[in-house]
Formats: structure tokens, sequence, C-alpha cells
């Protein structure tokens, strides 16, 4: 992709990943999730994870797989508020871009 991709739309593409699993889901499988939408390194995701942790939108929580311990993340309710707030900034977002783009916006 040629756009740039900030710290909040990252952060939305996150949360809304992660809010797809209700029981929470693993740091590997977010990076792939993503991946289908924006490139993105595995070393990029672990801050925005600990970020939206330390912000309270993600809680995070251990359990074993295969003789191992896996970290998942859980979006929390503050977490959902914040996406939602970001699906409308989207919304608004994008519709005046793609208006400006066909050339209704003067």
């Amino acid at each position: 992709m040629v756009f740039n991709t900030g710290a909040a739309l990252l952060d939305a593409i996150v949360l809304a990943v992660v809010s797809m699993e209700p029981e929470g889901t693993y740091g590997y499988k977010i990076t792939q999730e993503v991946r289908q939408v924006i490139e993105l390194s595995e070393s990029t995701l672990y801050p925005v994870l600990r970020r939206l942790q330390k912000d309270e939108c993600l809680e995070v929580y251990d359990m074993e797989f295969a003789g191992r311990n896996r970290r998942y993340y859980k979006i929390t309710e503050r977490g959902q508020a914040q996406l939602s707030l970001y699906k409308e900034e989207w919304k608004r977002y994008s519709a005046k871009i793609s208006g400006m783009f066909e050339g209704g916006i003067r």
C-alpha cells in the first residue's frame, strides 16, 4: 500500500481484529489478520498491543498451547467504546476522501 498508516488507524484495525474473537486472540494470528488489509510486521504490532493494553483497551492473559504459554489479547469495554469512536470517525473520513476522489467535494 502506498499510503502511510498512522497510529490511530493501526489501533483501530487491531481493535477490530481482536474484537472478532470474544475470548481473545494471540499476536501471530492478529498479525495475519491485519496483513489481509495492510502490510505489518510483528515488530510493529507488539508496540501497538502494549499501547492498547496500557490504555486499558486490551487485557492480556496467558494460556498453555503445545507445552508453551501463548499470550492472548482480549478487547475491554473501554476498547469497545474506542473502537466505536474509530468506526464513526472512519465513516466520516472515508466518505470525504471518496467524495474528493470522485469529484464531489470542491
